[in-house]
């Protein structure tokens, strides 16, 4: 499977999930990076035609990865198995399936070396671990947590592996993965608009949120708290949606930006766009 080249990123639309963790298989962690990935790769532009649990084993999870190379994908982006324990082997296994040695990646090495040292700590052998990358894989920021994602081009498609912790992976998506994907992937025009809504806390304003987003595949909605929980609650709310022209984008942001303003107002919570 050679490395290198251009993506079929342009052309290809097709996206896998691989989710990897034993703690998933046996139901003590409830899978919820499936399904924040489905939904902003869909709203991406990407069709997500399957999604892969393995355990923390090599072989299944060079498995995991040959099967959605096999399948045609050019996106695949996988959770788990980053970090610096016995059990975190992830980078191992897509080498394996890419038939490539792992190498210490200098610039992953540099990542994680500033981040201990940060916090007063050196290396020691399982942290230098988490910089060693398959051969050809770039190391990927991580703003939250110590563990550097790995981006992999291969012939036709690009790989991402990103942490399980959902602080670390989202935040590690939507400033690298996300950007990326716009701007190589398949032909779709966003829309955005942003509301303001005050006097409703972000705990009482999540379901609501969760319920406009329901009312559609390809829209989006990001709350930011700007204010405190108790008290006088503040929340911005961004909205993102896709469309196949830039009119049909505009129409379903404006919709969904319309219901859920709605559901916050019947609440309590005063609503203006920003």
């Amino acid at each position: 499977m050679g490395m290198g080249g251009t993506t079929g990123l342009a052309a290809g639309r097709d996206a896998w999930l691989i989710s990897i963790g034993n703690e998933l298989l046996i139901g003590r962690v409830v899978n919820t990076n499936f399904a924040w990935l489905g939904r902003r790769l869909t709203v991406l532009g990407y069709k997500v035609r399957g999604g892969i649990v393995v355990p923390d084993d090599v072989d299944d999870i060079a498995w995991g990865f040959r099967t959605a190379l096999g399948r045609g994908a050019s996106v695949i982006i996988s959770t788990g198995g980053l970090g610096p324990t016995f059990d975190d082997k992830t980078a191992e296994g897509l080498a394996k399936a890419l038939g490539v040695p792992l190498i210490l990646n200098e610039e992953a090495l540099r990542m994680v070396r500033e981040k201990y040292e940060r916090a007063g700590m050196g290396l020691t052998e399982a942290r230098v671990k988490m910089a060693r990358l398959p051969e050809g894989g770039k190391p990927i920021p991580n703003p939250v947590g110590t563990a550097p994602g790995v981006e992999v081009e291969v012939s036709d498609a690009l790989i991402f592996l990103l942490p399980g912790v959902p602080s670390e992976m989202q935040a590690m998506f939507e400033t690298y993965v996300e950007p990326k994907l716009r701007e190589g992937g398949p032909k779709v025009f966003f829309a955005e608009t942003t509301l303001i809504s005050v006097g409703l806390p972000e705990s009482e304003a999540a379901p609501l949120i969760a319920k406009a987003m329901k009312m559609s595949e390809r829209a989006y909605i990001k709350s930011h708290p700007k204010g405190a929980e108790l008290g006088r609650p503040l929340l911005e709310l961004h909205i993102t949606a896709s469309g196949s022209s830039k009119d049909e984008a505009l129409a379903e942001v404006e919709r969904v930006a319309k219901a859920l303003r709605e559901l916050l107002e019947e609440k309590g919570a005063a609503v203006k766009k920003s």
